[in-house]
């Protein structure tokens, strides 16, 4: 289904489809001759890949699918016990790998100062706020802020995914740290109680020879050190003669001791279960078949910016979304062309870029909203958020943010 929703700037429609596109033979013909010239570990970032394997959203905006739901975080938050709150938190990270494209495709790679904001409505009338920007074009780094003032939740995090290509199969390692901290706990230490996160890598798999499969793998792990626990979860890659797709294998235990909790088992995109080491009790720990994701709400296109993700890949996207490739392909080249152009531009002038939305902070971190949220209220500290980057219908983008923020060369 195709349909179209006009705005007062007819180059600002807006083309959307029901996510069905598979990569069709001729397409992967394509892509194999394109890839089988490459030799295992090449960095695929640096290789333009045909427009029919790509997402129709930006990296940035891809994040926003590991918080679809905040319903999760509200309950984990809620709880009065710690080793609680970590299963609920633990429950909330794996909540959102399912959502993710019927086909195998790769999100587009956002240019650098590219940001993306959004928010969502909560299931208990609250807000959560989201404000995300590229802050290194090469190596990639989509760094985000998330927080929900009410509820004393804030998110803060840098990703940074490494292409590899495998011989049949091609690789995202997903590198970087999230940190989740809630405002209002304490933990064992007195202090201010913070979990870190980090992601297990995505593969393609099959792009030579066979049919397309994406695929989680690896192990992640979930900390609170503060409160002496660690989830150490392990997305099963499925082996060549035996083994399946998409299994987790898992365990939160205490990280002093090494004393198992609780057990994880069964797919990240169908029904995981959990075990109470101390009881035998086994039960469900999220269905995803029953999921009901919310999604964030986006302010709409005309009051967008020229570097914010839906507009600037506006042309791109709509033309994916008729299968359009040709101009998909064209578009998107005049994008990343007009970036290298302006990348020489400063590097004759003697000046780099740097993020307007986000400061250096300490490894691993890297990147940190660069304004302080000090509010001692909810409402102001959503005023403090409100007042980065254009967030809320009604919110126009200015001039300022069309310019990426520059300076001499240190």
């Amino acid at each position: 289904m195709v349909f179209g929703s006009k705005n007062k700037d007819e180059n600002l429609e807006v083309v959307s489809v029901d996510d069905i596109d598979e990569v069709e033979g001729d397409q992967h013909n394509m892509l194999l001759s394109i890839i089988a010239s490459l030799r295992p570990g090449s960095d695929l970032s640096r290789i333009t890949l045909p427009t029919f394997i790509l997402e129709r959203k930006s990296m940035l905006e891809r994040i926003t699918n590991q918080l679809a739901h905040p319903d999760l975080l509200l309950q984990a938050h809620a709880s009065e016990d710690p080793v609680e709150r970590f299963v609920g938190v633990v429950r909330w990270y794996l909540s959102g790998w399912h959502i993710a494209p019927k086909a195998v495709k790769k999100p587009l790679n956002p240019v650098l100062n590219e940001y993306f904001t959004c928010y969502w409505d909560l299931p208990n009338n609250t807000r959560a706020y989201y404000i995300s920007e590229q802050t290194s074009h090469h190596p990639p780094k989509s760094s985000y802020f998330y927080m929900s003032p009410e509820n004393h939740i804030r998110i803060d995090g840098t990703l940074v995914p490494r292409s590899r290509f495998l011989g049949n199969s091609a690789a995202s390692l997903m590198e970087g740290h999230g940190y989740l901290t809630f405002l209002d706990k304490t933990d064992f230490r007195g202090k201010t109680e913070k979990y870190e996160l980090t992601q297990p890598n995505m593969y393609a798999r099959n792009i030579l020879i066979g049919k397309l499969k994406y695929e989680l793998g690896d192990h992640s792990l979930v900390k609170c050190p503060g409160n002496d626990l660690v989830a150490d979860i392990e997305f099963k890659v499925k082996g060549f003669i035996s083994g399946t797709y998409n299994a987790i294998q898992g365990k939160i235990s205490r990280q002093s001791t090494g004393d198992v909790l609780y057990e994880i088992s069964g797919k990240w995109n169908e029904v995981m279960e959990i075990k109470n080491m101390k009881t035998g009790v086994k039960s469900v720990f999220f269905d995803t078949l029953k999921a009901k994701p919310i999604f964030p709400l986006v302010r709409p296109i005309e009051e967008q910016g020229a570097l914010e993700s839906r507009r600037l890949w506006l042309k791109v996207t709509n033309a994916l979304a008729r299968k359009d490739h040709t101009v998909a392909t064209d578009e998107k080249f005049a994008i990343e062309d007009r970036q290298r152009q302006e990348a020489k531009a400063r590097e004759e002038e003697g000046v780099e870029c740097h993020p307007r939305l986000f400061k250096e902070a300490p490894a691993p971190l890297e990147w940190i909203i660069h304004k302080e949220i000090t509010g001692t209220t909810p409402e102001e500290q959503t005023e403090e958020i409100l007042s980065i980057a254009p967030i809320l219908p009604g919110q126009q983008a200015s001039s300022e943010f069309d310019i990426p923020p520059r300076r001499p060369k240190a």
